[in-house]
């Protein structure tokens, strides 16, 4: 038996040689300069669906990305097989940077901010006429979020053979918001000459066909539509990932997203949507620290009086920032 004393060294040691390699870790990471650029269509259960040259590509992402998400509208650097077979799969080893980012929030009073899609230059904003009935706390949210996100909103009211547009385009009128109304038996030339040379997403309530339109523009990429009570707003959502498609001739992109019952705005700051007031925002100067822009002191009030601004556009964005503290439902 093997004493061990005062004279002990390393050799007298049994240790179990340990299964880690010994060659010392390093924090440099590939630069994969021969990675394919790439465009994200589609994202669902951890495959990632990419444009690549003029093949679609599935991949998944690099270890090396760690925690950092792709979405939808994403320009990627893939890389692995890029031939676009069936079983292939590449790897996305770089996310380039985003343009634009538009986020939402389950609710009100959840932290978690969801990026729904990346690199969009437009948000259509689509809502029923009838059947079911409009929400306008619904389109202001989302109006919100464009101006957020740097989007330029686009209203696109469905069903007008059911419903006159006129009341829900007055309302809106003060904000500048370009909008078209279509109905269910008309071609929609109107609505894809304002996605021309667009990247446009399009958000929606559950039920006003949203989906239904996108198949009218891309037809010959049908989706599955389903039927959702007027009333409950229940039935069968069959959008149940964003998914890019590209209009007819190149004409530009239709980013289909799911139909959402509520769109959380806790991530966004007051400030951040009174940039997207260029005849307001010079007023704000004025205003005290942390400024709500609908309280007694607000510098809005004195700037709108000396002719600077509409008082319809004050009263457009204050309605807008007060749906921040109040549910659509509201």
């Amino acid at each position: 038996m093997r004493r061990y004393g005062k004279h002990t060294d390393e050799d007298d040691i049994r240790a179990r040689p340990s299964r880690r390699g010994t060659r010392p870790r390093t924090r440099l990471r590939p630069r994969h300069e021969d990675a394919a650029e790439g465009m994200v269509l589609t994202v669902d259960r951890g495959r990632i669906t990419c444009l690549v040259e003029d093949r679609t590509v599935t991949a998944m992402k690099a270890r090396e990305l760690g925690r950092k998400g792709v979405v939808v509208g994403d320009r990627v650097a893939v890389v692995g097989d890029l031939s676009g077979a069936k079983d292939t799969l590449a790897r996305v080893v770089r996310v380039e940077e985003r343009s634009s980012v538009l986020r939402r929030t389950a609710d009100d009073d959840d932290p978690y901010e969801r990026v729904i899609v990346a690199n969009a230059d437009q948000l259509a904003i689509v809502t029923a006429l009838a059947d079911p009935e409009p929400r306008p706390r619904m389109i202001d949210r989302c109006l919100v979020a464009a101006y957020d996100a740097g989007l330029e909103p686009l209203l696109v009211l469905t069903k007008s053979d059911l419903a006159p547009a006129e009341a829900l385009l007055g309302r809106y009128a003060p904000l500048g918001v370009r909008a078209v109304a279509v109905n269910r038996d008309e071609p929609v030339d109107a609505v894809t000459e304002l996605l021309t040379d667009r990247v446009t997403a399009f958000v929606g309530h559950s039920g006003v066909g949203k989906t239904t339109l996108v198949n009218a523009l891309v037809p010959d990429r049908q989706r599955a539509t389903g039927l959702v009570n007027a009333v409950t707003g229940r039935g069968r959502h069959t959008t149940t990932s964003a998914l890019a498609l590209p209009l007819p001739e190149g004409a530009g992109w239709v980013i289909d997203t799911p139909g959402v019952r509520s769109f959380g705005l806790n991530h966004v700051e007051p400030g951040r949507v009174v940039l997207a007031f260029p005849d307001l925002e010079p007023g704000t100067a004025g205003c005290p620290r942390a400024c709500s822009h609908d309280e007694p002191d607000c510098a809005l009030d004195e700037w709108v009086a000396a002719g600077h601004a509409d008082p319809a556009r004050l009263d457009s964005l204050r309605r807008l920032l007060a749906t921040r503290e109040h549910h659509e439902g509201d």
